[in-house]
């Protein structure tokens, strides 16, 4: 069993992908610069040259890639560009933060326990998209959000960490999105720092932290560190 490699700097690099506005990404260049998070991030990568991530990225003076799925011939050679840009810049964790494509499941698999991925639901619970108003729909009285290691089963790897929000009657989705979104941050910030610092690895399909086997997620609490 193994964790992330180090670069030669000692900082671990990450890469993010991300598709919409960044905040996620926003929350990871904010730690670096403060300080309470020890890493570099080394690439920001997009399948929308329109995404705020990229603009967040150039402001802080990281390179920002977009490339237009349009202009390749299939999803695998999009997917097998995207990943020879990401290789290039060397990173030892790839973070999916609001990256809305689905990827190549031999661009996964040759990158186990490397790449996760925040998404909003408390899976296995509303896997794939519109999860406020299908948690909504559902009248769940909890709701929220999950890290977790990125496999070919969309959104089916292994949790890593959670962070609920409580759903009170007559919530709607604008709100309950807000609610999630704020609490992804930290759950974000917290999970990535557990990851760099090796204490989170993946081991023949099971998260292991501090050497042993978690039998069940992280779970944030309110004072945004894990219970």
């Amino acid at each position: 069993m193994s964790g992330l490699a180090v670069s030669d700097a000692g900082r671990r690099r990450i890469a993010v992908l991300a598709s919409g506005r960044g905040s996620n990404l926003q929350a990871l260049i904010d730690a670096i610069s403060a300080g309470t998070l020890e890493a570099e991030l080394v690439g920001v990568f997009s399948d929308r040259a329109e995404a705020g991530a990229l603009q967040r990225a150039r402001a802080a003076g990281i390179d920002a890639v977009a490339l237009d799925p349009k202009a390749f011939a299939s999803r695998n050679a999009f997917d097998a560009e995207l990943f020879a840009r990401i290789d290039a810049a060397h990173p030892d964790l790839i973070v999916c933060a609001g990256y809305m494509r689905l990827l190549d499941a031999a661009m996964v698999d040759a990158r186990p326990g490397r790449m996760i991925n925040i998404h909003p639901s408390l899976l296995p619970a509303f896997k794939g998209l519109h999860t406020h108003r299908r948690a909504l729909e559902a009248g769940v009285c909890e709701h929220g959000a999950s890290v977790h290691f990125v496999t070919a089963d969309l959104d089916g790897g292994p949790v890593i960490a959670q962070a609920c929000v409580p759903v009170p009657v007559g919530d709607d989705e604008t709100a309950l999105a807000a609610r999630v979104l704020a609490r992804e941050h930290s759950l974000l910030l917290e999970t990535v720092r557990w990851l760099v610092e090796g204490r989170i690895v993946l081991h023949e399909h099971h998260v292991h932290l501090d050497g042993r086997v978690l039998d069940t997620p992280l779970q944030l609490t309110a004072n945004n560190r894990f219970a």
